[in-house]
């Protein structure tokens, strides 16, 4: 006589590893079906990568031409595009910061953090600037060289190595990979620049009072959408009332739906920002305003794919997607509402 214990038993497990084979399968089917839609958008930026401009617009260009900072140069939060680079006010920035004038969006982030807390008037002797995620970059020491008191933070060393940063250079062991003494001279930058690490997904509550705050293309990596943009959020509590936040990132140009989430780098779309801006804007905090206007010059329309180029590098391939640099204006405000 069959024991209908057993029975029952014996179908359970039988249909689990039914449900199984099925999970797996589907898990598969998802898996290739991804890896067909990357391929379709790479296949259709590989064509647009062969529009690589005539080497005489961009091999050693732009020129350098004498310059100064601007008194607006940026009035809008913005995308990099090749006419900042033919401006007086970006070859001057790229000489202050001891940079190789070229046709790539790091720089463009460089100048643009510079030019923009310059000309709202951030930059002056006595101020307090807090920097995220500062890599080897040259911007602690060149606002450590106005005499700004910058606290200047990056991730823990650990961290750095699990995820490869150290290996590229993109990752301040501490104070002295900051040092650029043709920036700034060794007496102000060692008066000027203190070091902490700092997970940007967990900034400090002691992190308060600065006058400034920014991060160049660092928040793509705090591991999705949501907590990018949660941080860009938290950098303003770290501000004065009136103080300024300028962030960098990447921004999907190819789609304002599709995008890349939840990875170790992520690609933000117009409706993530303009849904954060909605929200700032509703703490009492003043963003400004959007110009998404992606450009009409040949390097604006020259997409670099892996391995990507010294320049021309303004957009890139990542992911099936093509992206660039974004840059971020957010005054605190005054009497902020509780978030």
């Amino acid at each position: 006589m069959i024991n209908p214990l057993k029975f029952w038993r014996k179908k359970a497990r039988q249909a689990e590893a039914v449900a199984n084979k099925f999970q797996l399968a589907t898990n598969q089917i998802n898996a290739l079906s991804l890896a067909l839609e990357e391929h379709r958008r790479e296949t259709r930026l590989f064509y647009n990568s062969l529009a690589l401009p005539a080497r005489a617009e961009w091999d050693g260009q732009p020129p350098m031409i004498q310059g100064e900072p601007a008194k607006l140069a940026f009035p809008r939060s913005t995308l990099c595009r090749q006419d900042s680079f033919h401006e007086a006010y970006f070859s001057y920035w790229t000489h202050r910061l001891r940079e190789g004038l070229r046709y790539h969006r790091k720089l463009w982030e460089f100048v643009f953090i510079c030019q923009v807390l310059w000309e709202r008037g951030a930059v002056v002797a006595g101020a307090r600037g807090l920097g995220f995620g500062v890599g080897a970059e040259p911007l602690s020491a060149f606002f450590a060289s106005q005499n700004c008191r910058i606290l200047a933070t990056d991730m823990d060393v650990g961290m750095a190595e699990a995820m490869g940063w150290t290996l590229t250079n993109q990752h301040a062991v501490g104070k002295e990979a900051l040092r650029k003494p043709a920036v700034c001279p060794d007496d102000l930058f060692n008066q000027n620049v203190s070091f902490q690490a700092c997970d940007m997904n967990d900034v400090p509550a002691e992190f308060v009072d600065f006058d400034f705050c920014w991060s160049a293309c660092a928040l793509e990596h705090l591991g999705s959408i949501e907590k990018g943009l949660a941080f860009i959020e938290r950098s303003i509590q770290c501000l004065k009332p009136g103080g300024w936040a300028v962030h960098t990132t990447e921004f999907n140009t190819s789609s304002n739906e599709a995008t890349v989430d939840n990875l170790g780098t992520v690609l933000f779309r117009r409706r993530d920002f303009e849904a954060l801006a909605q929200k700032l804007r509703q703490q009492g905090h003043t963003v400004v305003p959007f110009d998404f206007n992606l450009g009409d010059g040949p390097v604006d329309r020259y997409i670099d794919m892996p391995p990507y180029r010294e320049q021309p590098h303004l957009q890139m391939a990542l992911s099936g997607f093509s992206t660039t640099s974004f840059g971020i204006i957010v005054q605190r405000g005054a009497v902020a509402a509780t978030a």
